[in-house]
């Protein structure tokens, strides 16, 4: 086992374990990767570590095979901070049997997020029919035409705007600041109360001043090669650009002379060191 809070991080919502998890791999890469699926949670899994619990593979073999591990979306790892109240950093390694693409490691190690939240039901497939006591943002909603009757909606207005004006709720609004926010300078004439006030809900929407209630562990993602940090952006199947193999970017052009710029200036060189006395 590693140090308390290094090793092995298993990855959320993996699929069962089957005969054919790694079938995709190479003999060596899916040896490898059997063999640390079933190693526990805070596990040492780095290359010595896997070099003694196995008698096939030396060193840089297991170096080579969990970077191919890497670009097939098994793994990655990160430098992680455990606590916002002190600087204690751990290095941690990521595993997944089941493959992952870029897109899904740079969200779940960023935000700590698997899955988007289900979308709203769509506002047609809403029940007007309320037998429920309604919610604090179609409550709000309603009264906004007893406090300027120009704002005036039905129940399928407020039903549609319900998600619109909830956000306003959980950001901190009260019914009284959200009803002066909507009704405030208000144009003479309104021809549609719905869209003038899914406008404003959109305009207006106040900043998010509720604190976190479990603040983010911070992340740094590492290159699964030379361990170099880097932006999430700049890793390509967990490797930085080195690591692939790209060439570098090519240098700034500087400012000096074209090559035809410094072959006439060498030519008025020569054509006055030979006019002079």
């Amino acid at each position: 086992m590693a140090a308390p809070g290094y090793g092995k991080q298993s990855a959320p919502e993996q699929l069962p374990r089957s005969a054919n998890d790694f079938a995709h791999l190479p003999a060596r890469e899916a040896y490898l990767a059997s063999l640390i699926d079933h190693l526990p949670d805070g596990a040492a899994m780095d290359v010595k570590t896997l070099a003694v619990l196995q008698p096939h593979y030396g060193q840089m073999a297991c170096r080579t095979a969990l970077t191919r591990l890497s670009t097939a979306g098994h793994l990655r790892r990160v430098r992680e901070r455990i606590s916002s109240k002190d600087c204690r950093w751990v290095f941690r390694t990521y595993f997944s049997r089941t493959p992952r693409s870029d897109a899904w490691w740079t969200h779940f190690l960023t935000t700590g997020e698997t899955s988007t939240p289900a979308a709203p039901d769509p506002p047609q497939e809403r029940t007007l029919n309320r037998t429920s006591p309604v919610s604090a943002a179609y409550a709000a909603l309603a009264g906004l035409g007893l406090a300027d009757t120009r704002l005036a909606l039905s129940a399928a207005d407020c039903a549609a705007l319900e998600p619109l004006a909830a956000e306003w709720f959980e950001r901190g609004t009260s019914t009284t600041l959200f009803t002066a926010a909507l009704t405030a300078n208000l144009p003479p004439d309104i021809h549609s109360p719905v869209g003038f006030t899914r406008r404003r809900l959109i305009d207006k929407l106040p900043p998010d001043r509720a604190p976190l209630a479990h603040p983010r562990q911070a992340r740094i993602l590492e290159c699964t090669a030379c361990r170099t940090p880097c932006r999430p952006h700049a890793l390509l199947g967990g490797l930085c650009r080195a690591c692939q193999g790209a060439p570098p970017p090519p240098p700034p052009r500087s400012g000096g002379l074209s090559p035809a710029a410094v072959r006439a200036h060498a030519a008025r060189i020569r054509q006055a060191m030979a006019t002079s006395p």
